[in-house]
């Protein structure tokens, strides 16, 4: 026999003794893993390591339509040592949770408009939020008027589940002032208004162009010379191309004709006429990348973050596809946003620092 030969069938008896060891041995290595995996994640804090400044944290960058990496439309804002969510699309309480950014550290949560993919996410936010932190009095939610009767109704469905966590845990551990959620109703004259001022941050609410859905806005939040502007949903806005102004960061939701196109398509040869009437109807009410580059060029901004990604799309290789012309319109940097991406802009400073967390 070859001594190569010999070799082969030596690996091949160690990698079969290797394998029926770990067999044997798997319930015990499985938990000394998931005991190390706890150890490092339970009680992960990604924010007490971010500098004085503003960061803003992608926790939902899809849209109604499914997309397994993509949850509903979510932006956690960071101002200093407050934290503020803007949208509570499904599944941004889990991605918040998963960044290891604690959920009970959200003061309040602003809203764009009342559409469903904006608040379904609402119901695992509040409740975390009260029992990560043991919280006192309700989840603040801003919005247009409007809020009020969602908040109602979120807390109507939700308050058999409040009163069981209190039965279960205890009023030390989840209050019962601490349940649900309290509307902040703001109505706006005119273009916008400045919806909260604390500790050197000022959120500015403005009106966007998302017709038939009204009320509907976007918010600029400014802190010690570092801003951000949320778009929410809306096809291309005057409006705010005026507010963004001098904005360090514009998140703007973004549609791409062409692709979506290509689904109503499809959907027409399947027979799924239904479905291809949305996928039409859609084109009217959102800003396509191209519309949205070109609001960032004339606001001045430093940086284009796509997000509310319409259509879906499985890989980084189809991000060309997806932006089009855009980076013909824009010449600052464009990302197109995925979720777990948080990018940080110190006091003091012009930079823009990217990094993932999930």
């Amino acid at each position: 026999m070859k001594t190569s030969t010999k070799w082969l069938l030596v690996l091949a008896g160690v990698a079969t003794v290797g394998v029926l060891t770990v067999r044997h041995y798997q319930e015990q290595i499985g938990l000394a893993l998931f005991e190390r995996a706890v150890n490092s994640r339970v009680g992960r804090d990604a924010t007490v390591s971010l500098p004085d400044g503003l960061h803003v944290a992608l926790c939902g960058t899809g849209s109604p339509l499914p997309n397994a990496d993509r949850a509903g439309a979510c932006t956690v804002v960071i101002a200093g040592k407050h934290m503020y969510v803007v949208d509570a699309g499904e599944g941004g309480a889990r991605n918040i949770s998963l960044m290891g950014i604690p959920n009970g550290k959200i003061e309040g949560l602003f809203l764009t408009h009342f559409h469903s993919d904006h608040i379904d996410g609402m119901g695992p936010m509040m409740l975390l939020r009260w029992t990560g932190s043991s919280a006192k009095a309700p989840l603040a939610v801003h919005g247009p008027t409007g809020v009020e009767a969602v908040i109602a109704g979120f807390n109507a469905a939700y308050s058999q589940d409040n009163g069981y966590r209190v039965a279960h845990h205890g009023e030390d551990i989840v209050p019962p002032s601490g349940a649900g959620a309290t509307a902040m109703p703001f109505a706006i004259e005119g273009e916008s208004a400045v919806v909260l001022e604390k500790d050197g941050l000022k959120v500015t609410a403005f009106k966007v162009d998302h017709d038939p859905v009204s009320p509907a806005v976007g918010y600029r939040f400014d802190y010690k010379g570092r801003s951000v502007v949320v778009s929410g949903d809306t096809a291309k806005s005057a409006v705010l191309e005026r507010v963004a102004k001098g904005a360090d960061l514009l998140l703007h939701e973004a549609l791409q004709p062409r692709l979506v196109s290509k689904m109503t398509a499809a959907l027409d040869k399947k027979g799924l006429g239904n479905t291809a009437k949305i996928t039409r109807d859609i084109l009217d009410y959102h800003a396509s990348p191209e519309e949205a580059a070109d609001s960032a060029r004339k606001a001045g901004v430093g940086q284009l973050v796509f997000t509310h990604i319409v259509p879906p799309f499985p890989s980084h290789f189809f991000n060309p596809a997806f932006q089009g012309n855009a980076p013909k319109r824009f010449k600052g940097e464009i990302v197109v946003g995925e979720d777990g991406m948080l990018f940080s802009m110190p006091a003091g400073s012009k930079a823009i620092n990217r990094r993932e967390l999930m």
